[in-house]
C-alpha cells in the first residue's frame, strides 16, 4: 500500500506549460517590424492628400452657403453671416466635440432675428434663395469674426 508520505515528483518529469497564443497586439515577446501600425497616442504627420480629401468633404456639407448667401430649408430662410471652417472655432460655437466647420446665419423672416450658429449638411431638401457675392474683402472678414463673437457670446449667456 502505498505511503501517504510519497516525494512529489520533481521539477524535470513535469511536462513544460503550454505558451499562450499570440495576442493580438504586440507584448514584447516577439521582435516588431518597423512597418507596423503606429500607437494611437503617436501623432504622425497628416498626410495632403486626407486633409484635400477633408477639405472636400467640408466643402460639399457648405455646400454653396456663403457669407452674403440666403437659403431656405424646411426651418425657415436664413442669411448666411460667416462660415467658420476652423474646427476648435466651430467645436465652441456648436458645443460638439466633433465639429469642423460651422455657419452664423439670420432668420431673414423674424424681424428680430438674432445671429446663431448651425452645422446642419447641405442636403437636397435646401435650396439657394440668393448666391453670395464672389468679391469676399477685409471687411466681409471682419465682420464674419464680429458674428462669431457676437454668436459665441450670446450662447454663453444662454
Amino acid at each position: 500500500m502505498p505511503s501517504m508520505m510519497t516525494l512529489p515528483a520533481t521539477v524535470s518529469e513535469r511536462p513544460p506549460l503550454p505558451m499562450r497564443p499570440t495576442p493580438h497586439e504586440r507584448d514584447g515577446r516577439q521582435p516588431c517590424d518597423p512597418g507596423g501600425r503606429p500607437h494611437p497616442d503617436q501623432h504622425s504627420p497628416a498626410y495632403p492628400t486626407i486633409l484635400e480629401a477633408l477639405r472636400r468633404v467640408i466643402d460639399e456639407q457648405i455646400g454653396p452657403r456663403q457669407p452674403g448667401a440666403i437659403y431656405q430649408n424646411q426651418d425657415g430662410a436664413f442669411e448666411v453671416l460667416a462660415v467658420a471652417r476652423d474646427p476648435e472655432l466651430a467645436r465652441a460655437l456648436l458645443n460638439r466635440q466633433c465639429a469642423q466647420w460651422a455657419l452664423i446665419v439670420r432668420d431673414v423672416l423674424r424681424p428680430d432675428g438674432e445671429p446663431f450658429a448651425v452645422g446642419s449638411v447641405w442636403t437636397t431638401s435646401d435650396w439657394l434663395v440668393r448666391e453670395a457675392d464672389g468679391v469676399r474683402c477685409a471687411a466681409d472678414e471682419a465682420s464674419g469674426r464680429k458674428a462669431a463673437q457676437n454668436c459665441r457670446s450670446e450662447a454663453n449667456r444662454r
